[in-house]
């Protein structure tokens, strides 16, 4: 496999010096078809919008596409063909070595103590549709994972919820719990714990426990709460997740939807937090600045959990990134290529700093 890889970064390189255009026609298309793959039945107007170039460029190649029957064109709009998916499976490795994300996950796997990182082609902040691929990547990963009897504590969050929808049906393993990690966050319904619990286990064929509580209550109300029998056998199966998924945001917008007021907001941001996961706002080397109240998992037990899967994207999240990744090493990051981008350039800026100090 390792002569493989080099011998394709060889010709790569080669490839880049004799005919880049190449390369970058290849990369295009690839973006294309994806776009197409994951938004299908799309038209031709519509797939020109979400690509941002001319519907002249677009009708060129979905001319291309069809003549070599990687989609199909009827009234409802074009999908890719059984061929067509095959084809984007096949480039995907390509276009990885291509973009050098290789090269950014083995970087932000050292400089970040992570247990092992994956990055896709793309930026969400530029593109919403590169989430898919996160998602699709991430749910990947937790196939590998699973074991009859495990655990499986998620948060909520729109970045959580991509894993699900891209999680296949099986039905292989014996005795799956899915558990939501924290208390309900009042907003909406499809991104909430409790529904992604649900849906993943379905299609994993497992049983699952929901966790009815907000969070921001009171300390004295959480603390009968959780006395109560029902929620202890939950927090139990929580504390004995196997494995923990979770989204990350900025801590500035991650306050404001959990209806924090302004001068509170303000605070986080003077201390210096950047980063929110699972209830806690951490500034950029990591340190907890600040944890709301709810049941669930407690910061310092997810240390405890042998697989804790992050899952976000887009350059701007990269500062958020850091700071829940250096809480918590030996994390599998999740992630896109703007965002590693970014990633790296403030590591490397950080290490500059210290040579100088």
């Amino acid at each position: 496999m390792a002569e493989e890889v080099f011998c394709l970064q060889n010709h790569l390189e080669i490839q880049k010096k004799i005919v880049p255009e190449l390369l970058e026609l290849l990369e295009k298309r690839y973006n294309i078809l994806t776009t197409i793959y994951y938004n299908q039945p799309i038209g031709r107007r519509m797939l020109a919008s979400y690509l941002g170039i001319g519907e002249r460029i677009v009708r060129s190649e979905v001319s291309f596409f069809r003549k070599q029957n990687l989609i199909d064109i009827n009234s409802d709009g074009m999908t890719v063909t059984t061929e067509g998916k095959e084809i984007l499976e096949k480039l995907k490795e390509f276009v990885h070595e291509l973009k050098g994300l290789s090269e950014m996950e083995e970087f932000m796997r050292k400089n970040l103590n992570l247990k092992d990182v994956i990055v896709v082609p793309g930026n969400v902040d530029e593109n919403e549709l590169v989430l898919d691929e996160i998602g699709k990547s991430a749910a990947n990963y937790l196939k590998e994972l699973l074991k009859d009897r495990m655990i499986i504590a998620l948060t909520g969050g729109t970045s959580v919820k991509k894993l699900v929808d891209n999680m296949s049906k099986i039905n292989d393993y014996r005795h799956l719990l899915v558990v939501p990690a924290r208390g309900g966050l009042g907003r909406k319904v499809e991104i909430q714990a409790n529904t992604l619990v649900a849906k993943l286990a379905e299609k994993l064929s497992a049983d699952y426990r929901m966790l009815q509580l907000l969070e921001n209550v009171d300390y004295a109300e959480i603390f009968a709460i959780l006395n109560e029998e029902s929620i202890k056998e939950v927090q139990e199966n929580i504390n004995n997740a196997n494995i923990l998924i979770y989204g990350i945001g900025k801590a500035d917008e991650m306050a404001a939807r959990r209806g924090f007021q302004e001068a509170k907001i303000n605070k986080l941001k003077q201390a210096g937090a950047v980063g929110e996961a699972f209830g806690c706002y951490f500034d950029r080397q990591g340190n907890i600045i600040f944890s709301t109240s709810t049941a669930g998992i407690k910061s310092e037990n997810t240390k405890k959990i042998e697989y804790r899967i992050s899952i976000a994207g887009g350059q701007s999240k990269a500062e958020a990134i850091i700071s829940v990744q250096r809480y918590n090493p030996q994390n599998i990051l999740i992630t896109d290529e703007g965002a590693a981008k970014e990633i790296i350039n403030i590591i490397k800026n950080e290490n500059n700093d210290k040579g100088n100090d």
